[in-house]
């Protein structure tokens, strides 16, 4: 026990001793003492380990943390301070003849104080002397953007990483962390700043934001604490993103002894197989860079290139549909070749004009893309009033560089594709998640074993209403149904896609799904009626072609569900999910009813 007198030594300095300050008196009696909040499994709801956390006197503003620390640097002992607190969660835990994990907050700058005045030798005798195996400590490093040689702090780490010590860093990700220090470091537990846990359930951007802390973390081989987990939808969230562990108040409050086990509402959770509903952008994805913009390295020729010069470059190049004239690595002017080869053919153009400069026939206004252009940029070219954008391409620079051209076949082809790539994420339309967030959730729902509903809707009707009324009233209808489909479905357990045009996938999880889709249909039927005109909705229908071109009488448009119950183990991806999900609806559709539900063997009608 002679590194633990030491050690309280320290935090019995003189400066505590003699402190006039109302923590130091704290110090010096025994108003201090820690208190442990769990650490649990995501996975199954066990209590992984405990933090330790240091309380003041109740019912005095010391009790709480944020005061204990501002007046531990009011009064200079954040030094004094911190080890007190080390010392008092390490004897109080092996007081409790506790075997499980610990962890205990220390600053960087105070653990490196340590190491420099004790040695790690002395701090493993005080660890061991107070009853807590080195093994199951794990210091939580807190205040590290104070680090300021990293190079020596890594090493300070390396030396109780030595012994046994586990290393975890606190609040990742709150504005003054450090991936550097995760790389150099290479914690064993990163713990996640509560701000990304805080409404997890309703935020994407979160959830994109912690699946991109699992990729770091599973480069570093680290595991992620969620911290600040407060709500059933929260938790749910994080255990389906696969985050280790947690720590909140839903897990279970801090108090004087170690818990052995969880809150029985978050065990209620974990015991639930339901997969959480993971929240999407609502807007339609951004598709960014065209990559797949073919770019033309195509030579260039000078201000001073003569009309010869730039005929010869042609016939070489037989199918290069433009030129650029550049000025050095400048790009000043475009020069479609079919214009310039009827000029230069004319009878005695050569012979007059050959040695001219051929800058005359360039159009001095190109349109220049840098390389990593965007969509936006470029769809400003099919929508130019200039349609010679679309004859002579456009100029393709990397940094202001000349570096080739595009033609506006690639360009029409290339902005098609990544619209229906972009689709495929969220549908621009509805702004409902699209075919690979649908697959994803159809394969999340596998996988979990949980029994669920695939419904699949389509319209009816819908092409002649179409045709008749127009592509915006078309959208509005289209509209209309993605609301009613998000109005009747539960968001923290139904998930409502579109596949595109009137197509939706709704994924149910909900007891009452049936009553859902019944509720749904009838009340599509009744909303649709008000976007037809006032002798459509009297006839009951339009007149229209059908798809043959065959006039004939359409009834008012309505909306048909095929529903398909999916037990466990009964499919195998989510490519059949789909599939039988389809059928049923087709079989909705065939048989003029709203909703078609379908047993593994059998069909129902409502």
């Amino acid at each position: 026990m002679g590194a633990a007198r030491s050690m309280l030594m320290v935090a019995h300095s003189h400066a505590v001793r003699h402190g006039c300050g109302p923590l130091a008196g704290l110090m010096r009696g025994t108003g201090l003492y820690p208190i442990y909040q769990p650490i649990v499994s995501l996975e199954g709801g066990a209590i992984y380990s405990h933090e330790a956390l240091i309380r003041g006197p109740q019912g005095t503003s010391f009790h709480t943390p944020d005061v204990l620390l501002a007046a531990a640097a009011h009064e200079r002992l954040n030094f004094e301070f911190e080890t007190l607190c080390v010392i008092a969660a390490l004897d109080q835990w092996g007081t409790l003849l506790q075997n499980g994990r610990l962890f205990v907050n220390i600053s960087a700058q105070v653990l490196v104080q340590v190491l420099k005045q004790c040695g790690r030798d002395a701090l493993v005798e005080l660890v061991s002397g107070l009853g807590v195996l080195p093994r199951r400590l794990v210091l939580e490093i807190t205040e590290y953007e104070r680090v300021t040689d990293m190079d020596y702090f890594a090493s300070v780490v390396g030396e109780l990483r030595a012994v046994g010590v586990s290393i975890a860093l606190d609040d990742f990700g709150d504005g003054r962390s450090s991936l550097r220090l995760w790389s150099q470091l290479k914690p064993e537990i990163v713990k996640i700043d509560k701000y990304f846990t805080k409404d997890l359930s309703l935020h994407a951007d979160k959830v994109k934001t912690i699946q991109a802390l699992q990729q770091i973390a599973a480069i570093f081989d680290t595991a992620l604490v969620a911290e600040g987990i407060e709500t059933e939808d929260d938790l749910r969230v994080l255990r389906d993103l696969g985050i280790a562990y947690g720590q909140g108040f839903l897990l279970g409050r801090p108090q004087a002894l170690p818990r052995e086990q969880i809150e029985e509402t978050a065990m209620a959770v974990m015991r639930d197989r339901r997969v959480a509903v993971f929240p999407e952008l609502r807007r339609a994805s951004n598709a960014g860079s065209l990559k797949r913009l073919l770019v033309v390295e195509a030579p260039a020729v000078g201000l001073e290139a003569s009309n010869d010069e730039l005929a010869s470059l042609f016939m070489a190049h037989t199918k290069l549909h433009a030129a650029a004239v550049v000025d050095g690595t400048r790009p000043v002017g475009l020069i479609n070749r079919s214009r310039f080869m009827n000029e230069y053919s004319r009878l005695y153009y050569r012979e007059v004009w050959g040695r001219k400069p051929c800058l005359v026939h360039a159009n001095l206004e190109p349109r220049l893309i840098e390389r990593n252009h965007n969509v936006d940029e470029l769809i400003g070219i099919l929508t130019s009033d200039d349609q010679r954008y679309l004859a002579d391409g456009f100029i393709v620079t990397d940094n202001g560089r000349y570096a080739g051209l595009g033609t506006g076949d690639q360009l029409v082809r290339s902005v098609t594709e990544t619209r229906i790539e972009a689709a495929r994420h969220a549908n621009p339309l509805t702004f409902l998640p699209g075919n690979i967030p649908i697959s994803q959730h159809i394969e999340r729902l596998l996988a979990s074993g949980v029994d669920f509903v695939a419904c699949y809707a389509d319209l009816n009707n819908f092409k002649p209403f179409n045709d008749q009324y127009g592509y915006w009233r078309g959208d509005e209808m289209i509209r209309l149904v993605a609301r009613l489909a998000l109005a009747h479905c539960d968001p923290r357990r139904d998930f409502v896609g579109h596949v595109g045009g009137d197509d939706f996938v709704i994924l149910y999880q909900s007891a009452d799904w049936q009553e859902q889709c019944e509720q749904f249909v009838a009340e599509f039927a009744e909303c649709a009626v008000a976007l037809f005109d006032p002798q459509a909705r009297a006839a009951g229908g339009i007149e229209a072609e059908d798809r043959y071109g065959v006039p004939r009488f359409f009834p008012l448009t309505t909306i048909s569900i095929g529903a398909v119950k999916i037990g466990r183990d009964e499919y195998a991806s989510a490519e059949q999910v789909a599939s039988v999900a389809a059928r049923a609806k087709h079989d909705a559709k065939t048989h003029g009813v709203g909703l078609l539900i379908r047993d593994t063997l059998d069909f129902s009608t409502c």
